[in-house]
C-alpha cells in the first residue's frame, strides 16, 4: 500500500494511443499500489533510451500493460515503500532501476512501481540525479563484456563508443583490465572517451585507412573482439582490425545486423537486470571514479523535446528531470 503522507495522485507523462512524440501527455494518474516484492520509487530522474521510442510506437510493450501507458525503463530515485518479501533495498535507500517487465508503469512519472529485484543502491561515485540515465546501457554494456569474455591485457574496439552504451563499456572495459580502443562520433565523441581511459581515441567519421592503420600500430596483433554499438559499412571496414578467430559483439537492436565472415564470430547479446548483475555492476563502478554523461536534461514537461532529440546525434545519455 502506498504510504500515508504520499498524495493518491501523481504527475505523469503518459501514452494514450502508439505513435511519435506527440502521443505523450501530461496528465494525473493514480500512484500504483505495490505487492509483496515490489517498491515503490519516489522518482528523481528516468533515462530516455530508444527502447521507449521501441514502446512509444507500440513495438515494445511491457506485458500486462494498458492505455495509459508511463514508458521509461530507466530511473532513479529513493524508495517510500516496500513489500513485505522485499530485503535487498529498504524504506529510504537511493536506488537506480532497469525494468523493462513493469506493468504498473515506468519512470516518466513522480513514481515508479516495481518488483525490487530490479533494483539496487545508487553506487558511491555516482551523482543521484545521472543515476536514473546510466541502468539498461551499463547493464548492457557489462553483458557485452561477459559476451566477448577477454582476459586482461587483451585489446578490445568498441564502436559508437561516445554514446548511451558505449561510454559506459569503455570505462566497465578499464576496470576489467582490458586495453580499449575506443572509436567515437566526432571530435567531441574522441575527447569524451579519452577524459574516460580509453587507450587509443579514434573518430569513426575520420579517413578509415588511417583508423586502421592507427588500429594497427597499437594492436599489432589484431584486436581481440569488437563490442558494436552500431552497424553498417564503417563496422565492416573495422573488422578488418581483428585478429583470427576474433569476435564481433552487438547487442539486440543495433541494425544492419553485422555479419559472419570467414574466422570472424558474431554474437548478439541483451542486457540483464538481475540481482547478480546489478551486484557486479555496482562492484565495477565502485573501483574508481565513473562518468555517466548526461548530454541533455529535460524536466518532465519537456518529454516531447527528449524524444525528438533521440532523433538527433549527441554523445552520452539524456535524462529526464522529475523531482
Amino acid at each position: 500500500m502506498v504510504d500515508g503522507d504520499v498524495p493518491e495522485r501523481m504527475q505523469a507523462a503518459a501514452l494514450d494511443d502508439f505513435g511519435g512524440p506527440e502521443v505523450i501527455t501530461l496528465r494525473k494518474l493514480p500512484i500504483p499500489e505495490i505487492a509483496d516484492d515490489e517498491v515503490l520509487i519516489k522518482v528523481w530522474s528516468a533515462g530516455v533510451g530508444v527502447w521507449d521510442v521501441y514502446e512509444r510506437q507500440g513495438v515494445l510493450v511491457p506485458e500486462g500493460s494498458a492505455l495509459p501507458i508511463v514508458p521509461g525503463s530507466d530511473g532513479a530515485g529513493t524508495v517510500i515503500s516496500a513489500g513485505s518479501k522485499v530485503s535487498n533495498v529498504a524504506v529510504g535507500d537511493l536506488v537506480y532501476v532497469s525494468a523493462t517487465t513493469r506493468p504498473k508503469g515506468g519512470f516518466y512519472a513522480e513514481y515508479a512501481a516495481v518488483k525490487a529485484q530490479y533494483a539496487a543502491r545508487v553506487p558511491d561515485g555516482v551523482p543521484a540525479e545521472h543515476a536514473g540515465a546510466m541502468p539498461t546501457d551499463a547493464l548492457t554494456a557489462l553483458a557485452g563484456l561477459d559476451t566477448v569474455s577477454l582476459s586482461t591485457g587483451d585489446w578490445l574496439l568498441i564502436f559508437g563508443a561516445s554514446g548511451g552504451q558505449g561510454h559506459l563499456a569503455v570505462q566497465l572495459a578499464k576496470r576489467q583490465g582490458l586495453n580499449v580502443i575506443a572509436v567515437a562520433s566526432g571530435a567531441d565523441g574522441v575527447a569524451l572517451v579519452t577524459r574516460l581511459g580509453a587507450d587509443v581515441s579514434l573518430d569513426g567519421h575520420g579517413d578509415m585507412a588511417d583508423v586502421l592503420a592507427r588500429i594497427r600500430d597499437a594492436a599489432p596483433d589484431g584486436v581481440k573482439a569488437i563490442l558494436a554499438m552500431a552497424g553498417g559499412a564503417t563496422l565492416d571496414r573495422l573488422t578488418e582490425a581483428l585478429a583470427d578467430g576474433g569476435v564481433v559483439a552487438f547487442a539486440h537492436g543495433v541494425r544492419p545486423e553485422p555479419q559472419e565472415r570467414p574466422g570472424v564470430t558474431v554474437r548478439a547479446y541483451d542486457g540483464e537486470s538481475s540481482p547478480r548483475q546489478l551486484q557486479r555492476l555496482n562492484e565495477l563502478i565502485e573501483a574508481g571514479p565513473f562518468v555517466v554523461h548526461v548530454a541533455e536534461k529535460f524536466p518532465l514537461g519537456k518529454v516531447r523535446d527528449a524524444h525528438q532529440r533521440l532523433e538527433t546525434s549527441y554523445a552520452g545519455k539524456l535524462l529526464l528531470t522529475v523531482a
